[in-house]
């Protein structure tokens, strides 16, 4: 099957690098993260953990797909040929936590000193506005994949920052000392992987 990304360009998937084995602190259940997982895959299988132990009801939202050519070969059976990925009008992941809505974002970045904006998409900015005009919790997980440095970004400061681009001097990034300062580092963890809930909770509690 042939598929497509919205501008046309031919989906081509990649062999995945092995699997680095995880690296523990002595005396902690602290870990690095597995070197060879992306940051969706981590928090996929977090929230499977959270789901499991009655935690949490988190998933990823599946990416829309639009079928464009079929064939037959039997009658009982179809063959996709052809397909574009849609884009998505909304975030990677919602769910419900003690009672509480939860809509976000899973950004990775190269970069050692800031996250892009133009990592995000405006509908994806707007979608998440919505949400939490409707009390619901949004934020995103950003992962600097050079560093291997995770941090929980409330909704509110990617706003500020993502309202700001469009001024004679709004910058295009957010510089990683404010995702810092403003945000909540995550350290990796035995289970769940990427234990984001806990500062969810501070989220809550604020």
């Amino acid at each position: 099957m042939v598929l497509h990304y919205p501008n046309g360009r031919a989906y081509h998937q990649s062999v995945s690098d092995k699997m680095q084995p995880k690296r523990q602190h002595e005396n902690s259940d602290i870990v690095f993260g597995n070197r060879g997982m992306s940051l969706e895959e981590e928090l996929n299988q977090s929230n499977t953990y959270y789901l499991q132990k009655d935690i949490a009801v988190i998933h990823k939202k599946p990416v829309p797909i639009q079928i464009v050519q079929v064939s037959y070969p039997k009658r009982s059976a179809a063959v996709i040929k052809e397909a574009y990925f849609k884009q998505s009008s909304t975030t990677d992941y919602n769910g419900v936590y003690k009672g509480y809505y939860l809509d976000f974002e899973a950004k990775e970045t190269r970069s050692k000193t800031s996250f892009p904006l133009s990592n995000f998409h405006e509908h994806q900015v707007n979608h998440m506005k919505a949400c939490t005009r409707q009390g619901g919790i949004c934020f995103t997980i950003i992962k600097f994949s050079v560093t291997q440095q995770l941090f929980l970004l409330p909704a509110a400061i990617l706003f500020e920052y993502w309202d700001n681009q469009s001024k004679t001097k709004g910058r295009k990034s957010i510089e990683k000392k404010v995702i810092a300062d403003f945000g909540y580092a995550i350290n990796y963890h035995v289970q769940p992987l990427i234990p984001y809930l806990t500062y969810v909770d501070k989220l809550i509690n604020k």
